[in-house]
């Protein structure tokens, strides 16, 4: 006999015996994913889970909310898959039955942001000012009452809420949201919309007022506004809900509870520490009765899935940096460009080097935006190192080649050249022959016949490089002609007909030979620039001064050799025109061409193409027209501008540094620190004794001054100076008395032991002298942006701390039919000088006139608020005492329609009672995007259903939904 269950199967044999199966175990039970398998003989039940309802087979949710008892919570129930959970109205928390709502006392958190006095109230609290002083409009802040006139600044104005001055100089009284005026037109009636009309569970509005009622299981105290819990059959011993089933009684908890193993109480779930995932919380976890909340470490905000951490983007916020901003995870910092120094933690100011041991110059030091310069006196030019300062005549290595051979029986020579070159009396490479290479004498250079750099007849080009005798007179020409070629190059000036008509009575003293490139623009607006080279020679002339007064004076002779000139630039565009003419660059010939070729290069000079793009060589680097690419710079060599065709001889004369070498600093061969040469390479010399030097490279050491005399040769600082007294921060040493001088204002020195002082950067100054940190440097501008629509007010040096003795005045005037909304996410004003820095905000300069918001204290938590007038006149003074972090706030400026909404919103406390709550108001994004709506209603259409929870909490989105449905549809 085969006999099966369900899958299962036996074959009996010779006995009719059953063995049983147990589906639940085995998982082949057919109960739904809600309900719990129950093994019974021979078969199995389905019963649904507690919370649900069916066959076992079908289960679906039951709502407990449904019940007559709704669900045995006193003000909402929320329903959800198997159980369900109850919530208090604002100002009221769950009791420990996870049902009764108790009251709130939000006088324990923060005074609840009431400046003076808190009164806590069933299901919400009111703020009250101490005597001389009357509730402000936002119904947190006092303001100081006064006796003179029948106004709303009169303490006798007889308004129980809110005093608004009539246009005939009387005064109407208005309630805040939740009351009504009574019919004297003074009084408040409460009303169930605030706090829930003072009672703890119902709360139903009549013509005296509201009257509280209690949840069934619950009856009312004496007072008419607390409820007693009460159970029919004593809730059947539950510590929460109570239901009665066929079984008999049967006890729950809600969500955020679990029941002990007693089966009567139940106890709260720590959800911080269950498990390991810190109860879903990214940073902190902190446990409530019945649920927990999370929250986020300094410089992250907690997203709108209450879970979440994400940094704040810094750098993502409008004016955060002066110059450039560096995000990081929890904070930012703001780095300046070169040349400038922060202050006032993200500002940027110019840094005065002159004022640091006068730039390190020799001579004279002018400051720049971002930089300075070095100067020299007449008759001398400045150093390589842009610091020191040498003779104008100096020799300098020199930079081109030439070398000469014979071509058709004609001996030709060219000149080389890498970059711009000065030829000076004596420093002439010598070229060599050809055949022999053997070096050119000077008559055989000079005197013979040679075309320099040209094909052109034999030219005669007499010179006399000899140091002269005499220096009586020294003219000066220069020409300059362009060839539409993309190269750079050199010429040796020459001139057609006699010799120069210097013999032994003047003397040429030496040849400037430059070649330079261009762009130059065509006719007509859409012609593409064109790349031209420039010939410039430049030469000196010396002659003694018999020589001018028979024949020819000096204009004379000045006047004759600019015709040779100009007659040898004629002869040379003729021979261009010829194709008479070539040059030699960084080892690649250029012929030149009387038409310019088919062929247009794809790149300019000093540019490679790669990938399709031309791509210019960068520092370090040169153009080689023999591998048409970029080359490294060989050491020995530099460069430090891109796109060039040759790299700069170090002035080293020992070829070191680096390849690649991207400026002088690099080339090698430099005095260190405490040495000096003549040009700044080795062989150096240490510095004297009474001297020392800080830099690399330099030709000099600053004395120490005063007679001063240094430990030892070779000093590097001012410090290795045996001064009398060491200098302590703040102060600087004068070497003429020999004593410490405090730095005066509007400068600082942060060092031991200096001689100087730095000025603070910008145009920032300090409070006081003896600043020893360029934190003391403070911008004394009023800071802030007042616009129309929005703007903000901040308080000079913002974030940086605000200097002492200002006094900033801005004024708020909003276009005709709209009011002003200010928002003050948190202020820093030290309390400490009994109210030296004050912040206050009212209709005008007069101190009479109606006043919206005074403040000489440090406020953490935002606050918003309407003016009082349709105008601010808003002052911030500071003393001479403590400075603090300030103040930066934010303005909208709204149409009067909207006044009743706003103010609801503003006055609730809601806005500010949760922590996420209050971000929202810190958050400079969020802060925005509400300005944005307020300011230009019709942006609202700008953001999405799904942007808009993405920026704000439900709670908070809930707050102004509620708002809004109120005020768009009053009356239901």
């Amino acid at each position: 006999i085969i006999i099966g269950f369900g899958l299962f199967s036996v074959t009996v044999v010779p006995c009719v015996i059953s063995l049983d199966a147990d589906e639940c175990s085995e998982g082949t039970d057919d109960c739904h994913i809600d309900a719990l398998c129950q093994n019974t003989p021979k078969s199995f039940n389905c019963i649904c889970k507690p919370g649900y309802k069916g066959d076992g087979k079908q289960c679906e949710d039951m709502d407990e909310c449904e019940n007559e008892y709704n669900g045995g919570c006193v003000h909402e129930c929320i329903n959800i898959p198997g159980n369900y959970r109850c919530t208090c109205y604002d100002g009221f928390m769950l009791a420990h039955d996870g049902h009764n709502c108790l009251d709130v006392d939000e006088c324990m958190d923060n005074n609840g942001g009431c400046q003076q006095v808190c009164v806590n109230t069933m299901g919400s609290y009111e703020c009250m000012c101490k005597q001389g002083f009357f509730l402000s409009d936002n119904q947190h802040t006092c303001i100081h009452r006064s006796d003179d006139g029948m106004n709303c600044m009169n303490k006798d104005h007889g308004c129980a809420h809110i005093c608004r001055e009539t246009p005939k100089g009387g005064v109407a009284c208005e309630c805040r949201p939740g009351f009504e005026l009574a019919k004297n037109q003074r009084d408040c009636t409460l009303t169930c919309n605030y706090g829930n009309g003072g009672c703890q569970h119902m709360c139903d509005d009549t013509d005296v007022g509201p009257v509280c009622g209690c949840h069934q299981k619950y009856a009312l105290h004496s007072d008419s506004k607390t409820c007693i819990e009460t159970c029919a059959v004593n809730n059947g011993g539950c510590d929460r809900t109570c239901k009665d089933t066929a079984t008999g009684v049967r006890c729950s908890c809600p969500v955020g509870f679990t029941l002990q193993p007693d089966g009567k109480t139940c106890k709260d779930i720590d959800e911080c520490q269950e498990a390991t995932n810190n109860g879903g919380c990214d940073h902190f976890c902190k446990n409530t009765v019945g649920s927990f909340e999370c929250s986020c470490q300094k410089g992250h905000k907690l997203l709108t899935d209450e879970r979440t951490c994400q940094d704040i983007d810094e750098c993502s916020f409008e004016r955060t940096c002066d110059h450039t901003c560096v995000n990081y995870p929890g904070n930012f910092d703001c780095v300046c460009q070169e040349g400038y120094t922060l202050y006032g933690l993200t500002h940027c100011g110019d840094i005065d080097e002159c004022s640091i041991n006068n730039g390190s110059c020799e001579h004279s030091c002018v400051n720049t935006q971002g930089g300075y310069e070095c100067l020299c006196p007449p008759g001398q030019k400045l150093h390589w190192n842009k610091k020191d300062c040498t003779s104008k005549h100096l020799n300098p290595a020199p930079r081109a080649q030439l070398s000469c051979d014979k071509r058709g029986g004609v001996e030709v020579c060219s000149l080389s050249c890498p970059s711009n070159a000065l030829f000076l009396a004596g420093t002439w490479l010598s070229p060599t022959h050809p055949n022999t290479h053997t070096p050119y004498s000077k008559e055989e250079l000079f005197y013979s016949k040679t075309k320099p750099s040209l094909y052109l007849p034999s030219r005669i080009l007499a010179f006399n490089l000899d140091s002269p005798q005499s220096a009586i007179y020294t003219p000066s020409f220069s020409a300059s002609y362009q060839l539409p070629l993309l190269i750079f190059f050199l010429i040796l000036p020459f001139f057609s007909g006699s010799p120069l008509p210097c013999t032994d009575d003047c003397q040429v003293t030496f040849v400037n030979l430059k070649c330079d490139s261009s762009k130059k623009r065509r006719r007509g607006r859409k012609s593409p620039s064109k790349e031209v080279s420039h010939i410039t020679a430049e030469f000196e002339m010396e002659m003694k001064e018999a020589s001018g007064q028979y024949s020819c004076n000096v204009e004379c002779v000045r006047e004759r050799m600019k015709q040779r000139l100009q007659s040898a630039m004629r002869t040379l565009r003729k021979s261009i025109n010829k194709q008479q003419f070539y040059i030699q660059f960084s080892g690649t010939e250029y012929e030149v061409a009387q038409k310019p070729a088919l062929h247009v290069e794809q790149c300019s000079t000093g540019q490679v193409l790669r990938d399709g793009k031309c791509v210019i060589c960068g520092v370090g680097t040169y153009y080689s027209g023999d591998h048409d690419q970029c080359v490294v710079c060989p050491p020995g060599t530099y460069q430090d501008t891109m796109g060039q065709l040759s790299c700069e001889p170090c002035p080293s004369t020992e070829g070191q540094g680096i390849a690649g070498a991207k400026n002088i600093s690099q080339c090698g061969g430099q005095c260190p620190a405490g040495q000096y040469s003549s040009d700044g390479f080795r062989p150096c010399n240490p510095c004297p004794l009474g001297s020392f030097q800080p830099e690399p490279g330099r030709v000099l050491c600053f004395s120490c001054g005063g007679g001063l005399m240094t430990k030892y040769e070779g000093s590097v600082a001012f410090r290795d100076c045996e001064v009398k007294v060491h200098c302590a921060p703040g102060h600087h040493y004068n070497s003429s008395n020999h004593r410490c001088i405090r730095c005066p204002a509007g400068t600082y020195q942060s060092e031991f032991g200096q001689n100087y002082c730095i000025t603070c950067p910008g145009n920032t100054t300090t409070d006081f002298d003896g600043a020893t940190n360029v934190s003391h440097c403070k911008n004394q501008v009023c800071g802030g942006e007042l616009g129309d629509f929005t703007g903000f007010i901040e308080s000079p040096n913002y974030p940086g701390d605000y200097p002492s003795n200002v006094d900033c005045i801005w004024t708020i005037n909003p276009p005709h039919k709209r009011r002003i909304l200010i928002v003050v996410p948190e202020i820093f004003l030290p309390i400490e000088d009994e109210c030296g820095d004050v912040l206050v905000m009212r209709k005008s300069a007069l101190p009479t006139s109606i006043t919206t918001y005074e403040t000489c204290q440090t406020y953490e938590r935002p606050i918003a608020f309407t003016s009082r007038s349709r105008k601010l006149w808003i002052q911030f003074k500071s003393n001479e005492g403590n400075s603090g972090k300030g103040f930066q706030v934010p303005y909208v400026t709204y149409d009067e329609d909207y006044q009743q909404l706003i103010e609801d919103i503003v006055r609730d406390g809601r806005l500010y009672a949760s922590e996420n709550h209050q971000e929202i108001l810190k958050d400079k994004k969020l802060i925005k995007a509400l300005f944005d709506v307020l300011a230009h209603p019709q942006n609202y259409f700008r953001y999405t259903a799904q942007e808009s929870k993405d920026m704000f909490p439900r709670s908070f989105i809930k707050l102004l939904r509620s708002k809004v449905t109120r005020f768009l549809r009053p009356y239901k």
